[in-house]
């Protein structure tokens, strides 16, 4: 069997790593590997995040894309940073005497690595970036935290917990329940959407990487890939900073009227705390500027996503990790973040060059 789909998208967190590690040399990026202590892979390997940087030493403007913040979710952002960015010469074109390309890859090589979303704590990355010693507690969350990580009791039955979610999802209504289960909690560590009692690994690296690679930029242009949310297909751009007055009608000078806001009820996503995007704003300088996106590519209606979700919060509260993974029911999560399905996969690719293009055009316009 191939360790590829035909359009490139690779079937594992290895081959999807060597791949981008091998289009970075070739496009003759500065490379940079931040080992995970302490776990390996299913397969045995090392499990890291890499970044691969091109342009100048001190580059006055940079696009930042990220790739696995949730994982699984890396299937697709890999090869968006693989086949578009490096591959396709995207980036090197882009990177210029004043202008720097840097690409973090698989941000949370755990998940991605055992097809999770969260990491090797069940902490959702993108929830993990808040002050710990007073966290935003979701008190929604307390109400369905039962129905969504149901108790052990001999086999899992997808078709009794759809039950369950299909009662919760009437009596709340689908809007309410999303708020309830997304927004990030703070009190269940064996729930969904958990942010962790402290920083996790991976955010200490983000944050080193934010200090030490972006931070003397004057102005950055940020997108950190995802997919779950939305519309099959769609590539939609979520804003998410920055902090100057002129962010958010830049970004849709950027983006254009695609350009969506969860705080203004536009969005696939409904309101989060806690991410990514967040450790940008904190560690660039007062006077830079940050024009910063989630790119969500649809794949499942919610529901499905869902189910998805607590199937393999069951599945990894239940078994060890090498055993969970392995699992039957591991296709219900790879079918919600990464499907198997070429017209998807090629839909995603060239949304992605058309996004890239775009953030490109807006720094290069940016006075």
């Amino acid at each position: 069997m191939s360790d590829e789909t035909p359009l490139g998208l690779a079937l594992d967190y290895s081959r999807a790593r060597a791949d981008f590690l091998a289009a970075a040399r070739e496009a003759g990026a500065r490379l940079r590997t931040f080992v995970l202590p302490g776990h390996r892979g299913p397969d045995g390997g090392e499990l890291g995040v890499d970044t691969a940087y091109l342009g100048p030493p001190d580059p006055a403007k940079l696009l930042v894309t990220v790739s696995g913040t949730h994982g699984i979710e890396g299937f697709c952002g890999s090869a968006c940073q693989t086949r578009v960015l490096l591959r396709e010469g995207v980036a090197q074109a882009a990177a210029g005497p004043a202008t720097g390309v840097l690409l973090v890859h698989g941000l949370n090589p755990y998940g991605f690595a055992y097809l999770r979303r969260v990491n090797e704590d069940n902490v959702d990355l993108n929830r993990n970036f808040v002050d710990h010693g007073a966290p935003p507690h979701n008190d929604a969350y307390d109400a369905v935290h039962g129905t969504l990580v149901p108790a052990a009791g001999g086999e899992f039955v997808p078709s009794e917990l759809v039950a369950h979610l299909t009662a919760l999802r009437d009596r709340l209504g689908p809007q309410r329940l999303q708020e309830a289960v997304t927004r990030g909690q703070y009190r269940h560590p064996d729930g969904l959407f958990y942010g962790g009692q402290a920083p996790a690994w991976s955010r200490r690296v983000f944050e080193t990487v934010v200090a030490e690679q972006m931070a003397g930029a004057a102005h950055v242009g940020y997108i950190d890939l995802h997919t779950g949310l939305g519309a099959r297909g769609v590539g939609e751009p979520i804003f998410r900073g920055g902090r100057d007055a002129d962010a958010h009608q830049r970004a849709r000078r950027w983006y254009g009227e695609a350009l969506t806001a969860s705080e203004q009820g536009t969005s696939s996503s409904t309101p989060i705390v806690g991410n990514t995007a967040t450790a940008v704003a904190d560690g660039l300088g007062a006077d830079s500027r940050l024009t910063a996106i989630t790119l969500e590519f649809g794949t499942q209606p919610g529901p499905q996503v869902l189910l998805a979700l607590c199937a393999d919060t069951w599945l990894h509260r239940y078994h060890a990790p090498a055993d969970a993974v392995r699992s039957d029911l591991k296709r219900l999560i790879r079918d919600a973040f990464c499907p198997d399905d070429a017209e998807w996969r090629g839909r995603v690719l060239q949304r992605a060059w058309e996004v890239f293009d775009q953030a490109i055009a807006g720094l290069a316009d940016d006075k």
